[in-house]
């Protein structure tokens, strides 16, 4: 199998292409960097300019799935302008591969997965959410979200399978989020934001990544969204990072006003609430490698953890459920 990937090089790319290599799968992907095309027999770098429509139809040679995972990241502080980047980043890429398909000749594509967003669901403290939910929650995010899917039903007009997967919060051991999260942990100034009682629906960087192979090789379509079966509260998620990296929690929450102060409108990721189902994707056989967050956590940081506290045994017996 061929896959041309598109934001292949960023964290959740990166953990689908080792994936894909370890299977004995080709990789194409596209980069609006030219610095970062390398061509080898399993992995081909292609040019594209999602801004302008442009891109190598070289890449689409001999490919059987594409995996689209396109988009400026949402955790630099959203002025208008980066606003605009972060939905044109989504849509034009969207259009782009679009286009290009349309005018590709002798095509076998047997699977189309799209990234999308948790962040469609309206912030709740009460709500479990899955993927008939049709309400979206009315913040920049959430029209973010929306607009991504709409472009995605672009796709669907080709005949061949085509798949969301609706991502939550992705824990990996670097970069990402939880390498943010654990920084203060680690500088014992840790705390949990606001009332700390807001959702976090999680999920280990390798399931994600097995999750979308997984809707791959079945040619599934349709929207999942990928997180891990046990979401926890922003507290919860806390103290378990600090309980795996033998750290105290003394100071208090941190109020929702400071960070308005310290991050603008961007501060909304840190508060929204979505507690969300991945009861459909466990419907089609997918078994999670890491199902609840001590698991997840442990594998990502106890390695690191080690070097650290000198007895990664330790820890595993104290805080073992």
């Amino acid at each position: 199998m061929r896959v041309l990937i598109t934001g292949a090089t960023g964290l959740i790319g990166q953990a689908i292409t080792g994936l894909l290599h370890q299977q004995g799968h080709a990789v194409h992907y596209l980069t609006t960097s030219r610095k970062k095309i390398v061509h080898q027999d399993n992995y081909r770098g292609f040019y594209w300019d999602p801004r302008n429509g442009e891109m190598d139809m070289e890449s689409l040679t001999g490919v059987n799935a594409i995996i689209n995972l396109a988009g400026a990241t949402v955790t630099k502080k959203w002025t208008k302008a980066y606003k605009k980047q972060i939905q044109d980043s989504r849509t034009h890429s969207l259009a782009t591969l679009k286009r290009a398909i349309e005018n590709a000749e002798h095509l076998k594509i047997d699977s189309f997965v799209s990234a999308s967003a948790i962040g469609i669901y309206p912030s709740s403290f009460d709500s479990l959410y899955d993927e008939d939910e049709i309400k979206v929650d009315e913040s920049f995010l959430g029209s973010v979200v929306k607009n991504w899917e709409q472009e995605l039903d672009g796709i669907k007009s080709f005949g061949f399978p085509v798949a969301t997967i609706r991502i939550g919060l992705v824990l990996a051991a670097e970069g990402g989020a939880l390498d943010k999260m654990t920084q203060p942990i680690r500088n014992y100034v840790g705390a949990a934001f606001g009332s700390g009682e807001q959702w976090q629906s999680w999920i280990h960087i390798n399931d994600l990544a097995r999750m979308f192979l997984h809707v791959i090789a079945n040619k599934f379509e349709g929207i999942f969204n990928g997180v891990a079966p046990n979401p926890v509260t922003n507290t919860k998620l806390t103290r378990e990072i600090a309980a795996i990296l033998q750290r105290p929690l003394f100071l208090p929450n941190i109020p929702q006003i400071a960070m308005k102060i310290a991050l603008g409108e961007m501060s909304y990721i840190l508060f929204s609430s979505q507690r969300v189902s991945s009861i459909k994707i466990q419907k089609t056989g997918f078994e999670f490698n890491h199902s609840n967050l001590q698991s997840a956590l442990s594998d990502l940081l106890l390695s690191e953890n080690h070097k650290d506290s000198g007895s990664k045994s330790s820890v595993l017996n104290e805080f073992a459920q």
